[in-house]
């Protein structure tokens, strides 16, 4: 039965994410404590996986209930409470020498620093982990997830089933009490080419990747919305009569038309 599987957030735009059991969706249309706060350098431009290498040299955890940033480098720690806006500056000096940045930290409650600010979630079976996994040696299920970085993970569904949600005539699904409705397929960049743990590539990725994609195209998907097949994941938009509902790991997932509310 298909179902929520997985929730995960990532507190802090390019560092660690945390699973949840439960989270609320924000007036933006986001998870909440999703993309919560970013790096920014001088020019206002993000720091991100995309720019450094060095996103892979730290550990991060985040406490939801004190908005506390534990950070783990070369065996040594700090923690930064980063809803405190002294502390936060302190979190950009600490962050500004270890990127070599100068950076601040800023903060976005309502909607987060997600890419795409007018869409909402990223989505994800199980199944389509599981079987992009099995296309490299070196390459594990949970690998690819922190290579990924999906919000909401649907399991009890074939591999690609979130595919099916962009195009002409897609259908929309709800997951509990929330309707997602599909807006683009995730082109990938080069963080996914890199091993989580170490930052190294992953020798040929993207070109496996493209052909074993391209053999494996799902028959229910409309090809025409798909640019490229370097895609994965769903980009959604949550409507805004659900923003403020509350998501849960273990909610059951149906498939529901356009028309449908």
């Amino acid at each position: 039965m298909a179902h929520v599987e997985r929730l995960t957030v990532y507190p802090v735009k390019a560092l660690d994410g945390m699973d949840c059991d439960s989270v609320s969706i924000r007036p933006g249309g986001t998870l909440a404590h999703d993309r919560e706060f970013a790096m920014f350098d001088a020019d206002g431009d993000v720091v991100n996986g995309k720019r450094t290498r060095c996103v892979h040299d730290i550990d991060t955890g985040y406490d939801t209930e004190t908005g506390t940033l534990s950070v783990t480098t070369d065996g040594d720690s700090v923690s930064f409470e980063l809803r405190d806006a002294d502390d936060r500056a302190r979190a950009a000096e600490w962050l500004s020498a270890f990127f070599d940045v100068d950076l601040t930290v800023e903060r976005d409650e309502t909607l987060g620093y997600v890419d795409r600010r007018e869409m909402g979630p990223s989505v994800i079976s199980t199944a389509t982990l599981e079987t992009v996994a099995s296309w490299f040696d070196d390459v594990t299920v949970e690998g690819l997830r922190r290579r990924l970085r999906a919000n909401v993970e649907i399991g009890g569904v074939p591999a690609f089933w979130e595919d099916r949600f962009v195009g002409t005539d897609a259908p929309a699904f709800r997951a509990g009490g929330v309707r997602f409705e599909g807006v683009t397929p995730c082109g990938r960049c080069v963080v996914p080419q890199r091993d989580p743990d170490t930052g190294r590539e992953t020798p040929e990725f993207r070109e496996r990747f493209i052909e074993r994609r391209r053999e494996t195209f799902p028959e229910w998907a409309d090809r025409d919305a798909f640019d490229h097949f370097y895609t994965l994941m769903l980009i959604a938009r949550v409507p805004e009569g659900d923003r403020g509902a509350d998501l849960a790991v273990g909610d059951l997932v149906e498939v529901v038309s356009t028309d449908e509310t």
